[in-house]
């Protein structure tokens, strides 16, 4: 009982989150089943473990597949389509950055650059501010790029290694302080 719970509840969050998001609730919601669910899941299990229409499921899959975050999946003997969401949370994660990427980031660039064209070497306050935008999200998206070729298990480690980094300069920041104020002490 109690695990059923908290499954409700994940998947609640999950479409709150999602909605959060710019996903639709929905959405969501069936991603978290899936996300959840220990073996593939036809339109029918989603609808009737979710309380939604058979058409807002297949509206919801559509999406899905579309961000490539769920595949078919053929189950021996049943001729209804199955669902599932990647096992690897990974996978998940850059499925998600690179459709992030490609349908909000390109454009956004695509824009910056046209702009940046139009303005025809115009040295306003205006194109300034767009040319730095654009060199920036440029920068970002080629970081992007190399990160996105690194295997998964090397990311994993150099994540790791960028929060004991970032540990290792706030203890520095605070002991540089202590130091600081121990030598106007000793000049007073």
């Amino acid at each position: 009982m109690q695990q059923e719970h908290i499954q409700k509840e994940f998947i609640w969050h999950f479409g709150e989150m999602g909605s959060r998001w710019g996903i639709n609730r929905t959405v969501g919601q069936i991603y978290a089943l899936l996300f959840l669910s220990h073996k593939p899941l036809c339109a029918d299990d989603m609808c009737d473990a979710l309380g939604f229409s058979r058409s807002n499921v297949s509206m919801g899959l559509k999406e899905l597949q579309s961000w490539n975050l769920v595949r078919r999946r053929e189950i021996e003997r049943d001729r209804r389509e199955h669902f599932e969401a990647p096992e690897d949370l990974w996978k998940i994660v850059r499925t998600l950055i690179a459709e992030r990427k490609k349908r909000e980031i390109d454009p956004t660039l695509s824009k910056l650059r046209e702009l940046s064209l139009e303005a025809d070497g115009n040295d306003t306050h205006a194109n300034r501010r767009i040319s730095e935008l654009r060199d920036l999200i440029e920068s970002l998206t080629q970081f992007y790029d190399k990160m996105e070729r690194i295997e998964t298990e090397r990311l994993v480690e150099l994540i790791k290694a960028g929060s004991k980094f970032s540990k290792l300069i706030s203890a520095t920041d605070k002991i540089i302080p202590l130091s600081r104020t121990r030598r106007n002490r000793k000049e007073n």
